[in-house]
């Protein structure tokens, strides 16, 4: 069995070689965490911190209110975004051959194949490499459950745990700044 200390050990080095790879970090916002939900907003930035891709989406199923209430994305703000297939060529284009660093990472790829499938698309995640940030940072943190997995960690835990002083505001922007900070942190420290 590993044990926490070995586990972060091998987190921090994970991170570091993440980190001289300069991924691409990604974040989506969604109409909810169904089968049928799709995405409202979607972010991605590079390693220096650039916004590569930052928009709205306009869904074709309404926002529920106590979605709304989490990320603050109103149908209101969405009625004029572009929709989904207006987005994905620049997506697809951005992680094209790249690695991609996402915190939960097997929910938005999830989103974004549900989104796909909402409009037809087809989607070939194997056209980049990616991730997840939760499960790695999740080994780092090292808290141990029931079971003997190591627990994951919400992101706005993972920051005031690691003391990064940017602010989870549950939008897409954010969140990637974020995930880029935590990544960072973890690759700063001695294995």
């Amino acid at each position: 069995m590993v044990t926490s200390i070995q586990a972060r050990r091998t987190a921090i080095l994970k991170a570091q070689e993440y980190l001289r790879l300069q991924p691409l970090y990604l974040d989506t916002e969604t109409t909810g965490l169904g089968p049928l939900d799709e995405i409202v907003e979607i972010c991605v930035v590079d390693h220096n911190g650039t916004v590569l891709v930052d928009t709205l989406v306009r869904s074709t199923r309404p926002i529920p209110a106590d979605v709304i209430r989490v990320h603050n994305i109103t149908n209101q703000m969405v009625k004029d975004a572009p929709t989904w297939p207006e987005v994905w060529p620049t997506v697809l284009s951005v992680l094209s051959g790249r690695l991609v660093g996402i915190y939960n990472a097997e929910f938005d790829l999830k989103m974004m194949q549900q989104s796909n499938r909402v409009h037809r698309l087809l989607m070939d995640s194997s056209q980049w490499d990616r991730f997840c940030l939760m499960k790695l940072y999740a080994a780092y943190y090292g808290q141990v459950g029931y079971r003997g997995e190591f627990r994951w960690q919400r992101l706005e835990d993972a920051a005031r745990q690691c003391r990064i002083d940017l602010l989870n505001t549950h939008r897409a922007k954010d969140d990637t700044l974020l995930a880029r900070a935590l990544l960072e942190h973890m690759a700063s420290q001695t294995p």
